[in-house]
């Protein structure tokens, strides 16, 4: 038996799929590297771009681009909308590179990644507390920052947010006849410095508010059963608002 005849496609199968895939790249200088990143940020591939910044970092860590590098993947994952990532390389640049005048720059970019992640406030609770907490040191840390203004705008946002996302809470608590734990979070953080007539709330898109409402009532509230609410109990089944109740009365009111 003639086994060339077997082996032959074999090899033939081998050598094309060898030169199907891309050759690996290593022990390349820092310059290299660099510019691999910054042409596949060009292309919006971020995903090569990020492999490129890796092998950067990994071959050259003491290199002097390195520094502009996290800054530019910072952004340009900022600019897609690609926030935890941004954070990541915004935090990389405050820890390793960024001077005193710098960090400043970076923690600016860090609350408004922050900020930029909230699509929903609805939803989003802990990245409203989050960025609150972020921009409020940024204020603290620089009282005379140049970028005070944008960080208060956004301050007052998150604030309106929060206080719009308890205030849903409360309505609801409301609809299902829970007027401790309405009343509870109504007064959980007084907005007395809002003036709610004058505040648009968020806007929920026409195919979610079919589902979810507005925030204030749903269309399909009829055809739901009269029964306690899951968002009423805790995990043991018992409910909410009794166990509000408790933890407002004081040791000798309770005997």
């Amino acid at each position: 038996m003639n086994y060339k005849i077997f082996l032959l496609p074999l090899v033939l199968m081998v050598i094309f799929s060898a030169c199907g895939k891309e050759v690996a790249e290593y022990n390349k200088p820092a310059v290299f590297w660099y510019e691999k990143m910054n042409n596949a940020v060009a292309d919006a591939s971020l995903e090569k771009a990020d492999g490129f910044y890796s092998s950067l970092q990994s071959e050259h860590i003491g290199s002097p681009l390195l520094k502009q590098a996290t800054m530019i993947m910072a952004q340009a994952h900022m600019q897609v909308g690609e926030y935890m990532l941004a954070e990541h390389f915004l935090d990389e640049d405050i820890r390793r590179f960024a001077n005193k005048n710098e960090r400043e720059f970076s923690k600016y970019l860090k609350v408004r990644a922050k900020f930029m992640a909230l699509p929903n406030p609805r939803r989003d609770q802990t990245l409203i507390n989050d960025a609150l907490i972020e921009g409020e040191a940024f204020r603290t840390k620089y009282p005379d920052s140049y970028y005070l203004p944008a960080i208060d705008t956004m301050l007052v946002k998150l604030y309106l947010a929060r206080a719009n996302l308890n205030k849903t809470i409360a309505g609801l608590y409301g609809r299902i006849d829970k007027p401790k734990a309405e009343a509870y979070y109504e007064q959980k953080e007084p907005a007395t410095w809002i003036n709610w007539d004058e505040v648009n709330p968020p806007d929920t898109a026409w195919y979610r508010e079919m589902y979810e409402g507005d925030g204030t009532a749903s269309w399909y509230a009829f055809l739901l059963p009269d029964t306690r609410s899951v968002m009423a109990q805790d995990a043991d089944g018992n409910d909410k608002e009794e166990l509000l109740e408790d933890k407002t009365q004081t040791p000798e009111s309770k005997l």
